[in-house]
Formats: C-alpha cells, sequence, structure tokens
C-alpha cells in the first residue's frame, strides 16, 4: 500500500513543489502540508474521512476549518481538490514528498544516526561536518539512541548507509564466516 500511495501523493508533491518554489512559499507550504498530514493521521478524522455517507464539501469545510490562517487559499484549494479525488488519505505521503523535494532544493541531507549511546552536541556536529564535507551538502541530524548496537553508529544518509556499529561489525564477520 505505501509503495501506490507514494505513486498518487507523487504528482501532487510534484506540483505543490513546483508551485511553492514558483512563488517562493517553500516554509509556508511546509508548514500547511505538515498541519494536513497531522490532522488527516489522526484517528478520529481517519474514521471521518474513510465513512462514505460523510459530505465531501463539509470535509473540505472541516479540514479548512481545522487549518485556520495556516491554511492560504492555495492550500485550500489543495484540500478540496484531494476531498473530491478521493485522495485525502494519501496528505503524510504528499507532505513526505514535498519535504524530500525541499531538502533537495535546499541541498540539505537529513541524517538519521542510531548510536548505542545517546550522542551530545559536539557529536553530532562532528558527524555532520564530516558528511557535509564528504558529500558538499548541509547536514541536518535526528539521533537515537539504539542499546543493541553494542557501540558505534549507524548512519542512514538518504540511499546511503554507514554502518560504523560494534553489531553491524559482527554481523559481517558472521558473513564472511559462513556463520
Amino acid at each position: 500500500m505505501a509503495g501506490e500511495a507514494t505513486t498518487i501523493a507523487r504528482p501532487y508533491a510534484e506540483a505543490v513543489f513546483a508551485r511553492a518554489d514558483e512563488s517562493d512559499s517553500l516554509a509556508s507550504w511546509s508548514d500547511a502540508l505538515t498541519l494536513l498530514a497531522q490532522v488527516v493521521e489522526e484517528p478520529a478524522m481517519k474514521a471521518v474521512i474513510s465513512n462514505p455517507k460523510f459530505d465531501q464539501a463539509r470535509l473540505s469545510e472541516l479540514l479548512i476549518e481545522i487549518g485556520g490562517e495556516q491554511l492560504a487559499p492555495e492550500a485550500r484549494n489543495l484540500v478540496r481538490l484531494l476531498v473530491q479525488n478521493g485522495r485525502l488519505r494519501v496528505m503524510p505521503e504528499i507532505a513526505g514528498l514535498f519535504e524530500a523535494l525541499k531538502a533537495e532544493k535546499q541541498r540539505i541531507l537529513n541524517v538519521h544516526v542510531r548510536s548505542a549511546f545517546a550522542l551530545d552536541d559536539t557529536q553530532e556536529k562532528q558527524i555532520a561536518d564530516a558528511l557535509k564535507a564528504k558529500l558538499g551538502r548541509d547536514v541536518t541530524i535526528t539521533s537515537e539512541e539504539d542499546a543493541t548496537l553494542l557501540g558505534g553508529v549507524h548512519i542512514r544518509a538518504g540511499d546511503m548507509v554507514i554502518d560504523g556499529s560494534v553489531s553491524g561489525q559482527l554481523q559481517q564477520l558472521a558473513n564472511e564466516l559462513g556463520i
């Protein structure tokens, strides 16, 4: 289902990104799409969205009312279009794809770091600086603690994975030994 949702969401995300880039409103669109994705993911709203008896016009207006001033007229039109086409459920994918396009445009790479122990700000900065030097892009790091790594770090930057964890090295050794 995720692949199908991404396929459905991609044209919407690309169109919204093109419009946001053209009108120099990437930040406001980012905020609006994030808000709409969060609203659509709420369990109570999911029930309303999936209810075929709920009027489409009322659903559109409900979402627009919830969004309030954070939704510019064009974002309100997007809500109406998605509701009309029965595509509101892919809003989280639209928001995610939009953020990826925005990061690419701004030459920012979102990096996820898992480490056996919590990283302090200095360590995160060292990793970010090293990746920036290697990849030539600004780096934004999110990190999480994962004791199963035993030691070291596991870094995911887009399609690139750097596994410097003890558990990763043990797994590699086991593979080489045929265990």
